[in-house]
């Protein structure tokens, strides 16, 4: 696309404050919500009440699926024209001199762990269904979807340092990036890589993005980064289907997971020391075996060619085949019911049942390089003030975690960031270690107690937490008192000490509970080492 006409768009869409926050103030909350969800007779009424402005033009055209006259698309969009539009294929001719959108044109407002205040960007890609209203192109770009905003929301914050988007797609998650760094940004798809360049123009980063042609990490061969980012085509799609309709963006090419397996096991590898890799990823569980059980694998193999890693796995959902199926027949505008529709489910699920497929698995995967500084605690060092009485392991930690709860809605990033800094230390601390260890608990940690009344001890105890990720875990007695102590004045030697005296329990059996049972509530983000 060319990038004077790209400049020529940005003063127009400026200028016609063509934000998500101005859309909605002209359609009003409840039209502009049913326009996401596809319905647009609310907000055409409200248009057809307060039309008339440049916004109202490009709402319209752009996010309504309404066709415009080229004399109102010229008055609303002066400096681009009718012409410059038709040259960067953002819309195209009618019969009868009118305009319809070729592309998506959709202001963005999305919140950064890296940015006090969220941020406008507006991106261009393909039609969505609900404005394409038939089958996407093979080489579909997608725009700013659910699962791309949850990437960009689990980051870490702050500066990182050099930066990868691996399938960078329409580039928002490039242009996050550059916002901590440099970034080099990778595609399969040459049309994905111009739409990329585009959007990155328009949003000022352009010179921070390096785009490059290839496939996975072929393109960045023998090159390391500071954080790699990575919304992959890994859904799972039938091979042996010759009729079904391949999609770039979503369809790595491979057998069932090969995908999301290969990212994970090529990942680490281009890692700088310290550096950190976070996929989303899905995962099969063939019958008999569990998927995470099976990423747990790739990492500890990945680990076997590049030295120890740290690692997170978390689960959000776990789905039949046939809803998986279901979502992904769908996804290319097919609709039940359908000769189209039912031969994408067989094929579907004739692969699935051909592989013994049972579940597929949802989720996210995080894996950090260990830093070269880190090395083996022996016998007899001092480490934070406390003699270590053995040495520590330093094997690769893999915490697998099924986790459905919400999303905290702020910080984010920065909160899964200090659950997995601490989790993984935790992991590797000896059951001394953690003893002599002053915790802290975290803010949002609640207790909650069931009880009958008129009976004195509750019948249930429970912690939970609403950040990083909304949780609720049974407490024994024990387990609650040492979390309501922890405010990093006591080790938790000596909180287990005296809980062992108070409720009359053996000391040593208090302190294995708890050494076990403060691990796991590290990685829940209720507590954390006292600095």
């Amino acid at each position: 696309m060319d990038p004077e006409l790209i400049d020529s768009l940005h003063a127009d869409l400026d200028a016609a404050d063509y934000r998500a926050d101005s859309i909605a103030a002209l359609l009003g909350a409840g039209a502009d919500a049913a326009r996401q969800r596809g319905v647009f007779a609310p907000a055409l009424r409200a248009l057809a009440e307060r039309g008339g402005s440049p916004l109202a033009t490009l709402v319209r055209l752009f996010l309504l699926a309404g066709r415009v006259d080229r004399g109102e698309f010229d008055t609303a969009v002066p400096a681009l024209g009718a012409d410059g539009a038709l040259a960067l294929g953002l819309v195209r001719s009618d019969d009868a001199d009118g305009l319809q959108a070729a592309l998506s044109l959709n202001p963005v407002l999305v919140a950064d762990a890296g940015s006090e205040e969220p941020l406008h960007w507006w991106i261009i890609s393909d039609l969505d269904d609900q404005l394409r209203r038939g089958p996407a192109r093979p080489d579909h770009v997608m725009g700013v979807g659910g699962a791309t905003r949850s990437l960009i929301s689990q980051a870490p914050p702050g500066e990182t340092g050099r930066c990868l988007d691996l399938g960078t797609g329409c580039g928002i998650v490039a242009m996050h990036l550059a916002l901590r760094g440099d970034v080099v940004a990778t595609d399969i798809s040459e049309r994905a890589l111009m739409l990329a360049r585009a959007n990155a123009r328009l949003g000022g980063l352009e010179q921070r993005i390096e785009f490059r042609l290839g496939d996975l990490f072929e393109p960045v061969s023998g090159e390391h980064f500071d954080l790699v980012l990575s919304n992959p085509p890994f859904v799972i799609t039938p091979r042996d289907d010759g009729d079904a309709p391949v999609y770039e963006y979503r369809d790595g090419g491979m057998a069932g997971d090969g995908l999301a397996e290969r990212v994970v096991a090529e990942g680490p590898a281009h890692l700088a020391p310290g550096g950190t890799l976070l996929c989303l990823a899905n995962w099969e569980s063939p019958w008999g075996s569990n998927g995470l059980e099976r990423v747990r694998g790739w990492i500890e193999a990945a680990a076997d060619a590049v030295g120890p890693l740290d690692a997170w796995v978390i689960e959000r959902d776990r789905v039949d085949p046939a809803q998986y199926a279901e979502t992904w027949a769908r996804d290319g505008g097919a609709r039940p019911g359908t000769a189209e529709f039912e031969g994408l489910m067989d094929g579907w699920l004739d692969d699935f049942a051909a592989r013994r497929i049972t579940a597929i698995g949802l989720g996210v995967i995080r894996i950090r390089r260990r830093p070269l500084a880190s090395s083996p605690t022996r016998e007899g060092t001092v480490v934070e003030g406390a003699v270590v009485e053995r040495a520590v392991a330093e094997g690769t930690v893999v915490e697998i975690d099924q986790a459905a709860g919400a999303y905290a809605g702020d910080r984010l990033g920065g909160g899964l960031a200090a659950a997995f800094d601490a989790g993984a230390r935790a992991a590797r601390m000896s059951d001394a270690e953690v003893l002599d260890t002053h915790w802290l608990r975290t803010e949002s940690v609640v207790e909650e107690r069931e009880h009958t009344p008129g009976e004195e001890a509750p019948r249930a105890i429970r912690l939970t937490t609403d950040r990083p990720i909304a949780r609720r875990v049974a407490a024994d007695p024990l387990i609650a008192a040492a979390v309501g102590v922890c405010d990093g004045e006591l080790s938790l030697g000596r909180i287990a000490d005296a809980l062992a005296t108070l409720l009359e329990v053996d000391p040593d059996a208090a302190a294995e509970a708890l050494t076990a049972g403060f691990r796991e509530l590290v990685w829940l983000g209720m507590l954390v080492p006292a600095e």
